[in-house]
């Protein structure tokens, strides 16, 4: 998750889930719960339960899933990692989130350009200490989402991992030609505006982090409903009103850096502008560090050079700040002080 903790280096301890250097089956009233089904079985479970949709002409079952795509429109494609101990840990997300967050992340990408959402593809790997039911409940939970979406599992690949789970969705999805929304078109004088507000994912994970309950008032934060977002980002590319868009996945600071580097331009963001997520029985704003650099919110960032409403498609929008010519990100603070913005969030390998 974008707060993502490396854990070895926070020094969170980890329980172990290994429970062997070999295979092990745990048997329960006749009943192998220590190990997923067979590969076969498996598939043929998520065949049964995945639905057919519009686009999908050939789904599982062949080599390959044949789409369908409306004349003159383009294809989308995104593909995201979910991986046990970086993205989630099993002690503390149910299956079923792990699911629904697992293809929230490619959805995510898909309303960040404008597009409609025509497929999707799950290729998992899960160890064989994995208990079936586990893998059932992260199915139930990526299949809700798909169901509520229209957006029909077409295919994938399924495999046993050396530890642990890894699952990688793949999003296919569609724009009229030409249209789809990309990092690169922001202007000097742009607005910069986000949807929803900023911090509550990562709120909850640091109470996760230092072993306090997670009420309903934080637990809603692992849940994003991403319907409402491409509903946003079609909004926004039907009235070519966003020059540029990204998905907040890794935190405000970094991703907002990807379009600055991208237009190239600079960017000035009102810290009291951010809005802030407001959890816990006193409904507190989360501290701004979080709403800066926590990520994991799935909202939208995007610049237009004209006003944007307030509320677009049912979704709160916030003007935050804007552009500039001058390279470079920088903070303005409740005092009016200005202080350089580096980026803060999640980013894989870095030191």
């Amino acid at each position: 998750m974008p707060i993502r903790p490396d854990y070895r280096r926070k020094g969170v301890r980890l329980p172990a889930t290994a429970l062997s250097a070999w295979p092990v089956r745990v048997w329960e009233r006749g009943i192998v719960i220590g190990m997923p089904l067979s590969e076969k079985e498996l598939v043929r479970q998520i065949r049964r339960s995945a639905r057919g949709g519009k686009s999908v002409v050939t789904g599982i079952g062949d080599d390959c899933a044949v789409l369908r795509v409306a004349p003159g429109h383009e294809l989308l494609v995104t593909t995201d990692f979910t991986i046990e101990n970086v993205h989630f840990r099993r002690d503390w997300h149910r299956p079923e989130l792990v699911g629904w967050r697992c293809l929230t992340r490619g959805l995510s990408d898909i309303a960040a350009m404008g597009g409609e959402p025509l497929a999707a593809f799950l290729s998992l790997a899960v160890a064989s200490d994995v208990p079936q039911k586990w893998v059932d409940r992260f199915l139930k939970g990526l299949l809700d989402l798909a169901e509520e979406f229209k957006v029909p599992l077409a295919g994938g690949d399924t495999a046993q991992s050396a530890a642990g789970i890894q699952a990688d969705i793949v999003v296919v999805g569609s724009v009229p030609k030409g249209t789809a929304v990309l990092r690169s078109g922001a202007k000097v004088g742009d607005r910069i505006y986000v949807t929803g507000e900023l911090g509550g994912s990562a709120a909850a994970l640091a109470r996760l982090a230092e072993s306090r309950p997670v009420t309903a008032a934080y637990s809603r934060y692992f849940r994003p409903r991403p319907l409402s977002r491409l509903a946003v980002g079609q909004w926004l590319r039907r009235r070519g009103a966003a020059s540029a868009m990204i998905d907040l996945s890794d935190g405000l600071s970094t991703d907002l850096e990807h379009i600055c580097e991208e237009s190239p331009v600079g960017a000035e963001i009102e810290a009291e502008a951010i809005p802030r997520a407001r959890v816990g029985p006193g409904k507190k704003r989360v501290a701004l560090e979080l709403a800066l650099h926590g990520g994991d919110d799935y909202e939208l960032l995007f610049t237009s050079a004209a006003a944007v409403p307030s509320v677009v498609a049912g979704v709160r929008v916030t003007r935050i700040g804007q552009t500039t010519k001058s390279a470079g990100m920088r903070l303005i603070g409740a005092d009016g002080k200005v202080r350089p913005l580096k980026p803060g969030g999640w980013e894989h390998f870095k030191a």
